[in-house]
């Protein structure tokens, strides 16, 4: 049996899990897991075991994961307006805001940005994002809510 086979057998499912917590669809998760193990066969050369193999594994799904988020594309204007009450002033306002507060995570530091957009957008729990780090679920807590304290004072300037 080939390396990778042995790889995919030993670790679909818990980077199939893990997909799925960062999608919450199971077509998604599915697609994601594929994606991910393919990367994998092209990389596995570059493994340098700096960390678990499951992991690395889990690395390459959630920049994959994050990678296609960023394509996708904002619904048309038309689309977003919540009430006839919505005055193009208002959604122009919430959109401008949400535009800094993304850059504003964008700028932070790693590893405040890459757990700040596990929580937020994968919506992980603490426990995992530990794990994903090598750290406690403690750690990724505090990592978070300094992460998110940095954004609110950015916000706030």
């Amino acid at each position: 049996m080939k390396p990778i086979e042995q790889i995919y057998r030993a670790y679909f499912t818990d980077v199939y899990r893990y997909c799925l917590k960062l999608t919450g669809n199971a077509d998604e998760a599915e697609e994601l897991t594929g994606e991910t193990f393919l990367k994998a066969m092209q990389r596995l050369h570059g493994f340098r075991g700096d960390c678990e193999l499951r992991v690395w594994l889990c690395q390459i799904a959630k920049n994959k994961y994050l990678s296609e988020r960023r394509k996708q594309r904002p619904e048309p204007l038309s689309d977003t307006l919540e009430s006839p009450a919505d005055s193009p002033e208002d959604l122009a306002v919430r959109t401008v805001e949400a535009e800094r507060a993304s850059e504003a995570v964008h700028r932070l530091d790693e590893p405040y940005k890459e757990v700040f957009l596990l929580r937020v957008y994968g919506e992980m729990p603490f426990e995992d994002i530990g794990k994903l780090f090598g750290k406690t679920a403690n750690w990724a807590c505090v990592t978070f809510h300094r992460a998110k304290q940095r954004v609110k004072a950015e916000l706030e300037e």
